[in-house]
């Protein structure tokens, strides 16, 4: 049987006309690599409401990963997160016009989840192919972070063995115009996310001793 990665990205925000994660994404959608079919999905840009729309996607298409992906505005490279914190402080509104402020994701949950991809493999594949790719300690306190909180937070109650995580993408270049900040090329973006998926989905890394499944 195929395995199955789910992609997710945001829609825009901030004032932005696009966003690159979806821009990204989208285009990997129905790629099927070494036995690997590749789901791509869409996520507001809204506290709570885009882990309702993730929630139900994992539910639909029964995926073995899922890597959520988002815009981080000014830094260089392709990020994977190693951890989600348990905390909303907005400095803008969502889509919605929520900023919550100190705000816990989730009561009587854990402070922080890591991420179950392999992190470290997937940067060192992405810089062999020349790609820029670093990882990030820190996904920050908006909707990315809140996405990636509770879709671990959703893995650990379901006893899951599905693997997931975070990965934040610059800028794209049309995005530059106007401000001074690092950018990087959509052909660009949508390799390193290829190569994220594959070898996430490649890569056996064992998270739990048992579990069950969601489908």
């Amino acid at each position: 049987m195929k395995k199955k990665v789910l992609l997710t990205g945001f829609d825009p925000f901030g004032g932005e006309s696009i966003n690159p994660s979806w821009e990204t994404v989208k285009q990997l959608h129905g790629e099927t690599i070494n036995e690997i079919l590749i789901i791509a999905e869409q996520v507001p840009t809204v506290f709570h409401q885009s882990a309702l729309v993730l929630k139900k996607a994992i539910q639909q298409h029964c995926p073995d990963v899922v890597i959520c992906v988002g815009q981080a505005g000014g830094r260089p490279h392709i990020t994977p997160e190693r951890i989600a914190i348990n905390i909303d402080d907005a400095r803008i509104p969502d889509n919605d016009g929520q900023k919550p402020i100190d705000e816990q994701i989730s009561d009587h949950a854990p402070n922080a989840y890591w991420s179950s991809l392999p992190i470290k493999r997937i940067v060192k594949q992405m810089r062999e192919h020349g790609i820029p790719a670093s990882i990030s300690n820190s996904a920050g306190t908006f909707v990315c972070n809140h996405l990636f909180y509770q879709l671990m937070h959703f893995i650990d109650r379901s006893q899951s063995m599905i693997k997931g995580g975070f990965i934040h993408i610059p800028f794209l270049p049309e995005q530059t115009t106007d401000k001074n900040e690092p950018s990087l090329s959509l052909d660009i973006m949508i390799n390193g996310l290829r190569i994220a998926a594959v070898t996430a989905a490649s890569h056996d890394i064992d998270i739990r001793e048992s579990g069950g499944s969601l489908c």
